[in-house]
């Protein structure tokens, strides 16, 4: 009988013997390939810690003792251990999270899945914890070692140190990766931890219990290899490393031998005190597919075939890829420009550039502060640095672009991938505040490019600015289609469409530029003149912008950041600085978290529809509320203005 549909809560391991652990494990690893496969998720990084765990969760009583994840990403086995096994509507609206999510368990406290910050949190916790008479329950953390390239970390175990007075567990998962092969002089130290020759494989895993899952179980075991045993501190110096942080040290240990992690977890749970266990774990344990795939093995997959392990792709071309395309190009005209990222070589398009200019790329690992501040110091020097992140990381390195880069006039182009409405990835991923956050910034410009044309052009443009930082930002998934520009005025904004009257002005942000082609001829159809313009760079608001909007009666911002503070209200400012009274309306996503879904679904949810935003525009120039009409249709049932005669 299958082990795993028997488990609904942590304590339900306890009854398990050695042999039905392994068992168990075995379960998951294929439970994980079959569900992931079918929704896109994360899988190299969960079938790494399946026996870790399980391990953690036998010794230590989840929730009284709080796990905190670092990312969450790593959190799929958590969620099958207490009680969460239905994965058929992963990431999607109405299933369970990609990562931990209170509302969904009292097992799941931190949701932010930005890296380095869970010791700052299981510092605080078990601090709490101590100074609230509940010294006796213990705070586990899990990081990887990808983590420790992030400055955050060390701040936190600086301060760990300070006071050992609490049960506090730093489970370090070191499997040589963060969503790329982990960078720098801490990731050679412990690679050399990795390689040594004490640590080898010592036992083969039998292939009988894969094959009675058939061809998935088969795909499986292609990919199980022995683990190593036991304890190797002896040939290393590890033990040094921390213990010049007075905290204790375990290890390394073989992250997949469930004996040697319960014995060192139960050692670490008596210790009493602050104490580091060191596991050595394989991405994508299990799974040859995922051990196959150098790029990141399968940190994060769409929809695969899950004996394969191939791609089921939409046969779109991304933004990244034309992205990755352009800088290609222009790094061939421009030998001063370099390209930067943090731990995100591959998922922000820099590969290409790092194959065709190996010395021209700096991967800082997750430090997005000290690439921004590295950047400054690189444009100071003659460079013309690209730094690629994605949107929702931006913010971690705010007080670098500010006070580094836009204070010293620096010449460094952000590239700002994941931008907007990311969808499935939920709140922590979604890069909604980057319009908002940046364009604060002094002298700061800001490119929203609606098409693939218009993205080369950005990116041609922003690389001859020299004095000022510019930013590019361009959403997850396919490239819009080509929409061209029926002219280009003086300052740079496309018009895109010209109505027969000067009634309502959309202002489109990037590739909301297609949907505001969709509402203007929505109300030509209700006799409403409306004109689209794409300003390409939405920051500073362009001249034509204000005398355009003079000449209308409403004007329409339509962007996919938060409203407040958005492009809209900067676009509102500035007609009310030049003495214009037109009225302006912004549309944008909401101030709050928002939940994983469908970025269509999302954007319906804002009212970022196509029919939606012109029945209330009909409504405000008619002064008529306009019936409506059901339709149903691929994307499910939307609403529809009716024409009426004026």
């Amino acid at each position: 009988m299958p082990i795993l549909p028997s488990i609904s809560g942590p304590r339900d391991l306890d009854a398990l013997s050695e042999d039905q652990l392994a068992e168990l494990a075995a379960e998951i690893r294929v439970f994980l390939v079959e569900n992931v496969s079918r929704t896109g998720g994360h899988l190299g990084p969960n079938l790494g810690v399946v026996e870790l765990t399980i391990a953690l969760h036998r010794v230590f009583s989840s929730p009284d003792d709080p796990f905190i994840f670092d990312t969450g990403h790593q959190s799929y086995v958590h969620k099958l251990l207490t009680g969460r096994q239905d994965f058929s509507k992963l990431r999607l609206r109405g299933g369970l999270a990609g990562y931990p999510q209170r509302s969904e368990s009292a097992h799941d406290v931190v949701e932010s899945s930005h890296a380095s910050s869970s010791l700052s949190w299981a510092d605080g916790v078990s601090r709490a914890l101590t100074a609230t008479g509940r010294a006796d329950r213990h705070v586990v953390a899990v990081l990887g070692d990808g983590s420790l390239t992030g400055g955050m970390t060390w701040e936190a175990l600086n301060n760990i140190s300070d006071d050992n007075d609490r049960n506090l567990v730093i489970v370090v998962n070191d499997n040589g990766r963060s969503y790329a092969p982990t960078i720098g002089g801490m990731s050679r130290y412990l690679n050399r931890v990795r390689t040594a020759a004490a640590y080898k494989e010592l036992h083969h895993k039998s292939d009988r219990l894969f094959r009675a899952f058939g061809p998935v179980g088969r795909a499986v075991f292609r990919g199980v290899r022995g683990g190593t045993h036991g304890f190797l501190s002896r040939f290393t110096n590890n033990e040094a490393l921390y213990s010049n942080l007075d905290i204790k040290y375990l290890g390394p240990i073989d992250g997949h031998d469930l004996l040697a992690l319960l014995e060192t977890l139960e050692l670490a749970k008596s210790y009493g005190a602050p104490v580091i266990v060191h596991t050595i774990t394989e991405k994508g344990r299990g799974y040859q597919p995922a051990r196959d795939d150098e790029a990141d093995q399968f940190h994060a997959v769409g929809r695969i075939d899950p004996v394969t392990g191939e791609t089921l792709s939409s046969g779109g071309t991304g933004w990244t890829e034309v992205f990755s395309d352009a800088l290609v190009s222009v790094g061939e005209r421009r030998d001063d420009v370099i390209a930067m990222t943090a731990a995100m070589l591959r998922p922000t398009g820099l590969a290409p550039f790092a194959e065709r200019f190996p010395d021209r790329v700096y991967d800082v690992g997750i430090a997005e502060q000290h690439a921004v501040a590295s950047a400054a110091g690189l444009a100071f020097g003659g460079l013309h640095p690209v730094v690629a992140l994605y949107a929702t990381f931006m913010g971690r390195a705010f007080d670098q672009v500010l006070m580094d880069v836009a204070l010293h006039r620096a010449g460094v182009t952000f590239v700002l991938d994941r931008a907007g409405v990311t969808g499935p990835d939920g709140p922590s991923h979604h890069g909604m505040w980057d319009l908002a956050m940046l364009q604060i910034v002094p002298h700061i410009r800001i490119a929203a490019p609606r098409d693939g044309e218009r993205l080369r052009e950005a990116l041609d443009e922003a690389v001859l600015v020299d004095d000022a930082p510019t930013v590019i930002r361009f959403p997850k998934g396919d490239v819009s289609p080509e929409l061209p520009a029926v002219e280009r005025l003086h300052d740079g904004v496309d018009v895109l469409s010209r109505g027969e009257s000067e009634d309502v002005l959309l202002v489109a942000i990037g590739p909301f530029a297609a949907l505001a082609m969709d509402v203007a001829e929505r109300l030509r159809a209700q006799g409403i003149g409306a004109t689209v313009i794409d300003p390409r760079w939405a920051i500073p608001v362009q001249p034509s912008i204000v005398s355009m909007a003079a000449r209308h009666r409403l004007v329409i911002t339509i962007e996919d950041g938060i409203r407040v503070g958005g492009i809209g209200t900067r676009v509102r400012q500035v007609l009310r600085e030049a003495g214009i009274d037109t009225a302006v309306d912004e549309l944008g996503l909401p101030d709050e978290f928002i939940d994983h879904a469908s970025r269509d679904q999302i954007l319906a949810d804002a009212g970022l529809t196509a029919a939606k935003i012109a029945q209330d525009v009909v409504s405000q120039v008619l002064g008529t509320r306009i019936p409506v009409a059901r339709q149903t249709d691929e994307t499910g049932t939307i609403d529809l203005p009716l024409r009426e005669r004026r």
